[in-house]
């Protein structure tokens, strides 16, 4: 079967990595991939937003898949430009359509949704810049910390938590005098939840669902979750306090009404939902919604699904992911991500990387890298993803830390705190 999945970082390398194991015979292509794809795959420079060049790969390689990766071709509607086209309308698109796409690309849209559904979720209201005066009044009737979300997508920055009201009100007149582009014409407020984060995956076909397993990010530059917001410096699954009780109040009171919720509203979302959630005093509350998988995530779950993905692909394609089993191994898995010097603020690119061949016990995932002169350098903010199982937390972080102490390049910097907050819980 020829695949191709649209996307080139981390969660990529690690959906290729596990399709590569597949029991069934694979091509599988990445566009337009990375370093660590290309190892196993083969990479077309292509960009996932080009959707002419897209459709040029899909004829021209014989595809008879798509998997996306990330989230802006799908808010851009991707498998609609599919479903309308006679070329390619007999391609399964894992991901959803346009509309159910927008459960990421508007906050507003997601927040509407969950209310509708009766979905536990922090209250909130919308506001643009002809009501930054109501803005100002709403955030008074709030306590701090104050919450304040871009609409859109905004590449994981446009969420800011903020202490003082006064910073709170000029920091919302930025968002909407166009901080973060277009994101940011409406700006969503919302009350502060305060509990430990966790996020849950599922993967459905419209119909019926199966749920992955869960982890815990760390998204904040600094140990002990200080310092500004990264796309993820680690994860870890399972999550400990994510108990059968727990996970039974998020099926029944989030992933079931939202699955509902689609079908009702006439949305055919097939592929994955990502669900952002909180643990607040044993109660999952849903921080926000992503219309694919996540990352680091991708890089700390694939290892621990045994059975085959392509199955689960085809189970969605088909309509029939009820008939598909999923096993997912009893062991920890934990990611430790290198990141660049600098990083999330301004950092360099093009420095070589040395030692991925000492690696040993661990699974190496190419996040940010590329080739330059035939060697392999950096190439983004977060560069490689080491990812290692072992029979609880301690052992995968001791395995993970080992590794990462052989890969080099200059100014690399990682936490090394991934975890602490589920030791007292385990």
């Amino acid at each position: 079967m020829n695949i191709l999945i649209l996307g080139s970082g981390g969660r990529e390398h690690a959906i290729t990595w596990k399709l590569s194991h597949s029991e069934k015979p694979v091509n599988i292509f990445v566009a337009p991939g990375n370093p660590g794809t290309g190892e196993i795959a083969v990479n077309l420079p292509i960009d996932p937003l080009n959707f002419e060049a897209v459709k040029s790969a899909v004829l021209s390689e014989a595809i008879e898949m798509v998997i996306v990766g990330p989230e802006a071709p799908l808010v851009e509607g991707i498998r609609d430009y599919f479903e309308a086209d006679t070329e390619l309308m007999h391609v399964p698109v894992i991901g959803p359509c346009r509309k159910g796409a927008m459960l990421e690309g508007s906050k507003d849209f997601a927040k509407a949704f969950m209310m509708r559904h009766n979905i536990p979720t922090a209250a909130y209201e919308s506001f643009t810049a002809d009501r930054i005066n109501e803005a100002a009044l709403f955030l008074k009737t709030l306590k701090p910390p104050y919450v304040l979300k871009a609409d859109g997508l905004a590449a994981g920055k446009g969420v800011l938590i903020l202490n003082d009201y006064d910073e709170a009100v000029s920091e919302l007149k930025a968002m909407l005098a166009g901080r973060f582009g277009s994101a940011g014409n409406k700006v969503v407020i919302e009350e502060f939840l305060s509990g430990i984060e966790l996020s849950v995956f599922a993967i459905t076909d419209g119909a019926s669902y199966k749920i992955l397993p869960e982890a815990k990010d760390y998204k904040r530059i600094g140990e002990g979750d200080n310092g500004k917001n990264t796309g993820g410096m680690g994860a870890v699954s399972p999550v400990p306090f994510a108990t059968p009780a727990f996970m039974g109040k998020v099926e029944e009171r989030i992933i079931i009404p939202t699955i509902e919720g689609l079908k009702a509203e006439g949305i055919d979302y097939r592929g994955f939902i990502f669900f952002g959630l909180i643990n607040v005093d044993g109660e999952p509350w849903v921080i926000e919604y992503n219309a694919r998988m996540g990352d680091p995530e991708s890089e700390v779950l694939m290892p621990r699904i045994e059975s085959d993905i392509l199955e689960l692909f085809t189970g969605v394609a088909e309509r029939r992911l009820s008939e598909r089993s999923l096993k997912i191994s009893d062991k920890t898995a934990v990611t430790v991500m290198l990141v660049s010097a600098g990083y999330p603020d301004e950092y360099k690119k093009g420095l070589t990387i040395s030692g991925l061949d000492a690696v040993t016990g661990s699974t190496v995932f190419h996040a940010g890298t590329g080739i330059y002169e035939g060697k392999l350098v950096t190439n983004g903010g977060r560069v490689i993803a080491v990812t290692s199982t072992g029979d609880d937390m301690e052992e995968a972080l001791e395995k993970s830390y080992r590794s990462a102490s052989v890969i080099h390049f200059d100014g690399v910097y990682l936490r090394r705190d991934i975890g602490f907050d589920l030791r007292k819980k385990l």
